[in-house]
């Protein structure tokens, strides 16, 4: 049963199934919708099958490996596989599409289209994490750049064409440095181009060039994670896109970049990932002080949940800058975490956009005791952001401290400094998060307004909220669950760093 193409079948079911949305029969959107709820549900289970039955944990090797050659002329491969690493992302990809499609039931406009863009977009995420390809993995990468742009441009708030063609110039901006990186590894030292990932894992390259390498892949995870100064496509497009585009932008695209982070400069380039991990220690670091002194000026509440994603994002920086086996496992339960939080927090912010037609916090209040429902949802998932214990949050990122703690290749005085600075942003955290609350659900306002009636969380929503609700607890009590994925590769990649 193990030669049976799983990978391959898990990659190519939603955009092929996604296709065929077109020659459905026009009845209203509720047969599209079933059809796209369904596909997502099929795709969860199928990979959750594939992954329990024939995934070993303790092999830090990769797994369900498949090598069919694609194109001839230039030894291009459809080369998949998958380890500890990809294992937690593609599962957090198939569980945050099924409930961003649910999320996207109140969209009536072009419903065929917009489905058929979520169902490519889930095609064009798994991809990247399961690739083994370098070729293909910088296709996969591309695919779901056109679904973004299309989701956004048409689906948008009043600014989303600029927010649109900011994201897209990024981005490809992006993966012009990431092509470079490529076809360098690819065509380095060789008459034949080796475009595997295990071949050049085990390839050595003069330091110059490695640094060049490092630098060109760097700035397209960067753009992609974001890091700042690249971040600033983020909060425009996260203001503008309907929320369950938000809850795949967040959920989902932001971990493929430190995903390609860890799988490409980690591992492909160990000594110019020694030479910079520093740099991206005080990157990830001033990430988080800015971010968390910036959301609070954010008067747009999507725009102020971007902010803390960015924040977020620069605990996983300093894990994966740390080089240390804890650092490094807690960057990745940080990505499990946050793809979570990220996603539920979007979608929230939705729901009540839906509710009163408001966007601007300073427009807000009183509004916890018309939607209560929301109001209690909308708060743990907020507490589940500043790191309240008991939720995965704070496991990750106090993983994330001891691992800086316990990395041997800092000076005590570097390690004291770097946690200081990072405490003073776990401190910024609770200040923008709760005065967003503060914003939204206490006071007086909404009592004024005239039609102050609102429906609360409808049975879908809850449904939505508490499938979120549960992982992020599960994982804050047990997080040996997910440890129990990566801890043996993670080992396998920090070991490539002190005994090579």
């Amino acid at each position: 049963m193990n030669n049976f193409p799983w990978l391959t079948l898990v990659v190519v079911l939603p955009i092929t199934a996604g296709s065929l949305i077109f020659f459905l029969p026009h009845r209203g959107n509720k047969v599209i919708r079933w059809y796209t709820i369904s596909i997502c549900i099929t795709e969860l289970l199928l990979t959750t099958y594939a992954f329990g039955y024939h995934f070993q944990l303790d092999d830090p090797l990769m797994q369900l490996t498949e090598n069919y050659q694609w194109i001839n002329f230039f030894d291009f491969y459809w080369r998949l596989g998958i380890d500890g690493i990809s294992i937690g992302p593609i599962l957090l990809t198939g569980f945050i599409t099924t409930l961003a499609t649910l999320a996207a039931w109140p969209v009536t406009r072009d419903s065929l289209l917009f489905h058929f863009l979520m169902l490519a977009m889930y095609s064009g995420q798994i991809g990247p994490f399961s690739s083994q390809d370098l070729l293909l993995f910088f296709i996969m990468w591309e695919l779901e750049l056109i679904p973004v742009y299309l989701l956004l441009s048409m689906w948008g708030g009043k600014k989303r064409l600029y927010s649109a063609t900011k994201f897209i110039l990024y981005t490809a901006g992006g993966s012009v440095f990431l092509l470079i990186g490529v076809l360098g590894i690819g065509l380095y030292g060789s008459t034949e181009p080796t475009l595997n990932f295990e071949t050049s894992a085990n390839q050595s390259y003069p330091v110059a060039l490695e640094i060049i390498f490092y630098i060109g892949f760097l700035i397209a995870f960067a753009v992609k994670s974001p890091i700042i100064p690249l971040h600033t496509w983020l909060p425009d497009t996260h203001g503008e896109a309907h929320y369950s585009t938000c809850m795949l932008l967040a959920g989902i695209l932001l971990k493929m970049g430190a995903y390609g982070l860890v799988r490409i400069n980690m591992e492909l380039l160990p000594h110019a990932h020694s030479i910079f991990s520093p740099w991206l220690m005080i990157v990830g670091t001033i990430q988080i002080i800015y971010a968390g002194l910036t959301s609070p000026g954010q008067r747009n509440l999507k725009k102020r949940i971007a902010y803390s994603s960015v924040s977020h994002m620069g605990f996983i920086i300093i894990g994966i800058g740390s080089i240390s086996d804890t650092g490094l496992n807690g960057a990745i339960l940080q990505i499990i975490s946050h793809g979570f939080i990220g996603a539920a927090l979007f979608f929230l912010a939705g729901t009540s956009y839906d509710r009163i037609r408001l966007i601007y916090l300073d427009e807000m209040g009183g509004m916890a005791i018309a939607i209560p429902k929301i109001f209690t949802t909308f708060s743990i998932l907020s507490m589940a952001s500043l790191a309240l214990p008991g939720m995965s949050g704070f496991v990750a990122e106090l993983i994330i401290f001891f691992g800086i703690l316990t990395s041997q290749k800092y000076l005590l005085m570097t390690k004291v400094l770097i946690t200081f600075v990072m405490a003073i942003g776990m401190i910024l955290t609770p200040i923008y998060s709760l005065s967003m609350l503060r914003q939204m659900f206490y006071g007086y306002k909404l009592f004024n307004a005239p039609n102050s009636y609102f429906f609360d969380s409808g049975p879908r929503e809850l449904v939505i909220s508490i499938s979120i609700l549960l992982p992020v607890i599960g994982i804050g009590i047990y997080p040996d669950f997910v440890f129990s994925l990566s801890v043996d590769k993670v080992e396998a990649i920090i070991s490539n760093f002190f005994y090579r």
